[in-house]
């Protein structure tokens, strides 16, 4: 029995140094520097991580078969695979509704409207989580919903560093359906409204994507400063149109607390004591 526990903990050290061995060549081949080279060879990965060349090449052949790597066949360099990426955009939507949730339960507390947390999806905005208090009225659920970049405040929040060219190809130089005649008709319109929207720090919209509807955006950004989604708060104009300055203000306010929560070391459970 003693002997098997022995034979265990030892099966069980190697594969803990297996996996800081792969974690060490995927933190290597993330660098600024192998990356802007178009990835890494063995022998620069074998200097690099300070690992046996041989070593790290058993290593890459078995993160290359799961996909966390890919060997570029004219070059022969590896570089991070797309199952690495797949994993990551997973872990960053479960991480952006989980800092998002209590951030538009104080937004709703603050503001007493509706708070949204919505992304960009091809040419279109998706509403993925929604807070409201309890009211008789309410602004029409968005939640599932698709809806028009140009025209929603969300949307020119999620394009805010979107230049004329990336705008175009996006959407098209105009001639979009457009809710109401209030919307812009064509690209140039809306570069100039998210123009204004970068000025301030968020983006507003009245009137734009249904009569009598008024909204605020702003747009939250992941630890390298890309806009992943928005936090937006509407409502009917009879009760939101006079305050619409200080929710864009709180929404602006929202949407730097959950970049902070994105950008921030995730919490970890201590280890537990091998018996």
């Amino acid at each position: 029995m003693m002997q098997r526990s022995a034979t265990v903990r030892a099966m069980t050290g190697e594969r803990a140094t297996s996996l800081g061995r792969a974690l060490g060549l995927l933190e290597a081949l993330g660098t600024d520097e192998v990356i802007a080279a178009g990835g890494c060879g063995v022998n620069e990965l074998a200097e690099r991580t300070g690992r046996d060349k041989s070593q790290v090449s058993r290593m890459l052949a078995t993160l290359a078969r799961a996909g966390f790597v890919d060997r570029d066949p004219r070059t022969r360099r590896y570089r991070l695979g797309w199952q690495l990426f797949a994993l990551a955009a997973r872990s960053g939507d479960q991480r952006l509704l989980a800092a998002a949730a209590p951030v538009l339960v104080r937004l709703v507390r603050e503001t007493g409207e509706s708070s949204h947390l919505s992304v960009l999806r091809g040419g279109a905005v998706l509403t993925v989580l929604t807070e409201s208090p309890p009211r008789a009225v309410q602004a029409v659920s968005w939640v599932g919903r698709l809806v028009p970049v140009a025209s929603t405040s969300s949307g020119r929040a999620l394009s805010m560093d979107h230049d004329r060219s990336q705008l175009a190809a996006l959407l098209g130089e105009g001639g979009w359906e457009r809710p109401t005649a209030k919307a812009p008709a064509d690209v140039d319109e809306l570069l100039a409204r998210i123009r204004q929207a970068r000025a301030v720090g968020y983006a507003r919209v009245e009137e734009e994507t249904e009569p009598g509807l008024v909204a605020v955006a702003a747009p939250v950004r992941d630890a390298v400063g890309r806009i992943v989604a928005a936090v937006n708060l509407s409502a009917p104009r009879f009760r939101l149109g006079r305050r619409l300055t200080k929710a864009g203000e709180a929404v602006a306010a929202a949407a730097k607390d959950v970049s902070a929560a994105m950008s921030a070391p995730m919490a970890t459970e201590p280890e537990a004591e091998l018996a």
